[in-house]
């Protein structure tokens, strides 16, 4: 089995990068990069020095409920070409772990199923939680901060 990383819909970063309200109703802040510690999660790269860039509130599912984690996210201020999906962890993840969290079919948090896990290993970690038929799908998640990084599916 093998695992994709998977970034945010371009419709959805357009939409931000446009002046869209974020999940909080709010238009994003627009600052400028000091060149360290910017994920994008659309290109799923930091964000170069001096570029500006874009902090909003994102919830990564499709409806609110009990388990729908909100927070921050950062994006590129201008157009970015979305990551293409693929088993290489993202540049973005630069971090020495990250957070991984199984959901289910129904969106919510399959117990038992978080770990923080070193970044070398978040494909092996990922396709031993994948094992688990119930888990639809994985959040990469900051082991610090808890804000959500990208998404893992398993490859078609």
């Amino acid at each position: 089995m093998s695992v994709r990383f998977i970034a945010l819909e371009t419709p959805l970063v357009r939409a931000l990068q446009a002046g869209g309200a974020d999940a909080n109703g709010q238009t994003p802040e627009q600052h400028i990069s000091p060149g360290t510690g910017i994920p994008c999660r659309h290109c799923l790269q930091l964000v170069g020095e001096g570029e500006p860039y874009l902090i909003l509130a994102h919830r990564p599912f499709p409806a609110p409920q009990p388990y729908a984690e909100q927070g921050p996210i950062f994006l590129h201020a201008a157009a970015c070409a979305r990551h293409a999906e693929s088993e290489a962890v993202p540049a973005m993840l630069a971090s020495a772990c990250y957070l991984l969290r199984g959901y289910g079919r129904d969106d919510r948090i399959v117990y038992g199923s978080g770990q923080i896990v070193p970044t070398a290993n978040i494909v092996p970690a990922a396709k031993a939680l994948f094992a688990d038929p119930g888990i639809v799908y994985i959040h990469v998640r900051s082991a610090s901060n808890n804000c959500f990084q990208c998404r893992l599916q398993r490859a078609s």
